[in-house]
């Protein structure tokens, strides 16, 4: 189509995009600088804890008056706990943890919630997502009043619906990826234990299509109006498994001003389906089944894969998080638009 090859003629990485060396990220990123909120991200793996220092049995300032101390309230007045109660008033479960419980809290720090990809929290605190931030939330809870010496190693069912896993031993405690800093804080409805790390729940897999994962992130808003107008939403709903190499909208800023705009056009409809599709590859491809050399995408032309020690590119893109999984197929994200050669 004459259209298709002066749109990819104009839009060809050689003449649109300025050509860097290579840029190197691990391997396998297990969160990306781009929030997820299904992998943020969103999925955080139930891999093996590692062993961290001894945590300190330690509580804020000594409460006079149990009665008035609930969960909400040692948090506040703490003073380490800013973003975890901002986000406890933006979900709506304020009123439910200065309830009679009993709960038990994994309660992240300020630094913890720092340690998110930049954005995350603010986009978090949106009323839109108001329902992502309650399961989060929700991760962190416990019913009951769950001491330091009744934990186990093992699996611990949180409000939420799914388990955190405990790992106990002469070291201390970790939940998950995350270690407690400080164990049995007491409230007069529960019991904190203050964790470094923000948990985050396994992503409900028969929902969270290729699709679903974009759409719920946050940074792939480009990406998945692109797929609507060139009408793929429905073959990446489909039951794949697809491997897409996922530019995030800050790589889409990075194409001439305009070009957007023009592809999301009806009438270059083929155009944009042509380069979409350079960037999915047919099956459940990981990163560590990548090498370096040419993989044969969708759209009929392979990409140049290029691993180095500390990372890989796709042409000239750098692969910034690796391996965020979808419940048919895999996301790898990318920092430029990926283009088609012209025909």
């Amino acid at each position: 189509m004459q259209l298709t090859t002066t749109v990819l003629q104009k839009l060809s990485l050689a003449s649109l995009l300025t050509l860097g060396t290579l840029a190197t990220v691990p391997t396998v990123v297990r969160s990306a600088p781009v929030p997820t909120l299904d992998q943020i991200p969103y999925i955080t793996s139930k891999d093996e804890a590692v062993m961290m220092p001894t945590y300190t049995t330690a509580a804020p300032e000594p409460m006079t008056n149990m009665a008035k101390n609930t969960i909400v309230d040692v948090a506040v007045a703490n003073g380490s706990f800013k973003t975890l109660t901002a986000a406890l008033k933006a979900a709506g479960l304020v009123e439910t943890l200065q309830g009679d419980g009993p709960f038990t809290v994994f309660a992240p720090t300020d630094a913890a919630f720092a340690k998110l990809p930049a954005g995350t929290v603010e986009m978090l605190l949106k009323p839109e997502n108001k329902a992502v931030l309650a399961r989060i939330l929700a991760y962190h809870v416990v019913s009951g009043n769950v001491l330091s010496t009744d934990l186990k190693s093992g699996e611990v069912k949180t409000v939420e619906g799914s388990p955190v896993k405990v790992m106990v031993s002469k070291n201390g405690v970790m939940v998950n990826q995350s270690t407690v800093q400080a164990a049995d804080v007491k409230a007069s409805n529960g019991v904190i234990h203050v964790i470094d790390t923000v948990l985050m729940p396994q992503a409900d897999m028969a929902k969270n299509t290729i699709v679903d994962v974009a759409v719920a992130n946050g940074s792939f808003k480009t990406l998945t109006a692109a797929l609507k107008a060139a009408g793929l939403v429905e073959t990446l709903q489909g039951d794949g498994p697809f491997t897409v190499f996922a530019p995030t909208d800050a790589a889409f800023a990075k194409l001439p001003a305009g070009t957007v705009e023009m592809l999301l056009k009806p009438e270059n409809k083929a155009a944009l389906v042509r380069i979409l599709t350079y960037h999915v590859v047919s099956g459940n491809v990981l990163s560590t089944d990548l090498k370096s050399g040419k993989v044969n995408t969708v759209e009929g032309s392979p990409v140049n894969v290029m691993i180095g020690r500390e990372g890989f590119m796709i042409n000239k893109s750098t692969v910034k998080a690796a391996n965020v999984k979808a419940s048919n197929g895999v996301i790898h994200v990318i920092d430029t638009v990926l283009m088609p050669p012209s025909n």
